[in-house]
């Protein structure tokens, strides 16, 4: 009897716990509904952390809503950026570069100066023989006119591009003379000084006679070498005059491609011909160039007692190869003073263009 009892007990005591553990459940449950409702603006959490924030996740989540993507042309910003420091690191390269040729043009200057005692010496001495010979100067070969029956062709390019139109503006002039003496009926070859124009007349097929390079500091052994070529060449009987065509220095937004007889001489253009300077300076960061003109050097005066150890004639027939070789080296300084001012301006207007391009990215 006093077992079942015992199970009664136990078991009684199992139902008791099963009872409250539902009401406990159940209490948790209504608690739980009771804290969250179905209206959207009590839809709120709270933490009881430290600082007692609360955070309303419905206005988040209205305010993700409204939120609209950032356009971008390129589909990425990052890719812009990457476009913009790209520019800004052109522009440096484009600006060094425009110092860098203004740096050279001061030195075209001071080499242009430097050679301009000796050539007003030359040009005074070479007066004063023709004034003291009269006519027979003119018997010499440098200084006699022939029948044109043949033209040699001097093209002074550059050795390098981005220097804007001034390359192309040359050619173009040589192929117009070129073309204007074959429909003349007059033979013509070509002497190239500069990587641009040989490398264009020789896949043309022009007949070339000597190529030379023109570099950025011409200097008198330079120019011996060209003027020795061409006065083989007339004295040889192989031409019968030499034209060159170089380009003159004018300013530094300005040049001007010219041509000029070289071969043979003018008494009258030697003796009576000025000559002009250049001066690169600068005002408030900007560039620019004074030009000088300067007379023809007078004639140097020889008495009349006054003996020459060499003929006369035999003196100017020397002083004619010296004038020559002077007169190239000067075009030759002209041509690369005006290749570096085109550069200049060419790396200014990268420059420029450069810096609008990353504006207007920037705004982007």
């Amino acid at each position: 009897d006093n077992k079942p009892q015992t199970r009664n007990e136990t078991g009684g005591s199992i139902i008791n716990q099963t009872s409250e553990m539902r009401f406990f459940f159940l209490a948790a449950s209504l608690a739980t509904a009771s804290a969250f409702t179905t209206s959207p603006a009590a839809f709120t959490a709270h933490s009881s952390t430290i600082g007692e924030r609360s955070v309303n996740v419905v206005a988040d989540v209205a305010a993700h809503r409204t939120r609209r993507a950032t356009v971008v042309m390129d589909g990425k910003a990052n890719a812009i950026r990457d476009r913009i420091k790209t520019i800004e690191n052109t522009k440096k390269i484009t600006t060094a570069m425009k110092l860098v040729a203004a740096a050279k043009v001061r030195r075209a200057q001071d080499s242009v100066m430097a050679t301009r005692p000796f050539s007003e010496t030359l040009q005074s001495v070479f007066g004063g023989l023709i004034n003291r010979l009269g006519g027979e100067a003119m018997d010499l070969p440098l200084l006699t006119q022939r029948e044109v029956k043949k033209v040699t062709i001097v093209v002074i390019t550059g050795d390098r591009g981005l220097c804007g139109g001034y390359n192309s503006f040359m050619i173009r002039k040589a192929e117009a003379r070129f073309k204007e003496l074959k429909t003349q009926g007059i033979e013509a070859d070509m002497v190239l000084i500069g990587k641009k124009g040989i490398t264009y007349f020789q896949r043309r097929g022009y007949p070339i006679r000597k190529t030379f390079d023109t570099g950025q500091n011409p200097n008198s052994k330079q120019a011996l070498a060209i003027s020795e070529e061409l006065l083989n060449t007339y004295l040889s009987g192989e031409t019968d005059a030499i034209e060159l065509l170089y380009t003159k220095f004018l300013s530094l937004i300005a040049s001007a491609p010219s041509f000029r007889t070289l071969v043979p001489f003018s008494a009258s253009d030697i003796t009576k011909s000025g000559d002009e300077v250049f001066q690169l300076t600068s005002d408030e960061g900007k560039f620019g160039v004074e030009r000088t003109e300067l007379e023809a050097a007078e004639p140097q005066e020889f008495p009349n007692d006054m003996i020459f150890e060499q003929d006369p004639l035999q003196i100017v027939n020397s002083i004619l190869p010296l004038y020559l070789n002077g007169q190239i080296l000067r075009t030759l300084q002209e041509s690369v003073a005006s290749e570096l001012a085109a550069r200049m301006q060419s790396m200014q207007s990268a420059s420029d263009n450069a810096g609008q391009l990353a504006k207007d990215l920037n705004q982007q």
